[in-house]
């Protein structure tokens, strides 16, 4: 669970979107509901946006240094499924280049 707290130094910031009524959100909404708000305390500086409109597909954005970005998608995933997409991004951002050294989003 160290990666929660990696999110600020190895992520610019985080898109989650998601649609308000899709079955394949589901799991997309839940883990919004649930982990938002402790993905947040542990990064209060970083970017989390939740973005919802009623025909997006589940995905997660993650932006990194230089502009970079991947996007994953996870419609149709449990909130187990995601938390394991968004720790591979956050573990790619390791080693991706970085502008400076410090911690933290701009």
């Amino acid at each position: 669970m160290a990666w929660r707290s990696a999110l600020s130094k190895n992520l610019q910031e985080l898109r989650i979107a998601l649609s308000q009524t899709s079955p394949g959100s589901q799991g997309a909404r839940d883990f919004v509901l649930s982990s938002y708000q402790e993905l947040k305390k542990a990064n209060p500086k970083l970017p989390i946006l939740v973005r919802e409109s009623e025909k997006a597909e589940a995905k997660l954005t993650a932006r990194y240094d230089f502009g970079a970005e991947t996007a994953v998608s996870v419609e149709g995933m449990d909130k187990a499924g995601i938390t394991k997409q968004l720790e591979e991004l956050v573990k790619r951002g390791e080693s991706m280049p970085r502008s400076t050294e410090s911690e933290g989003a701009l």
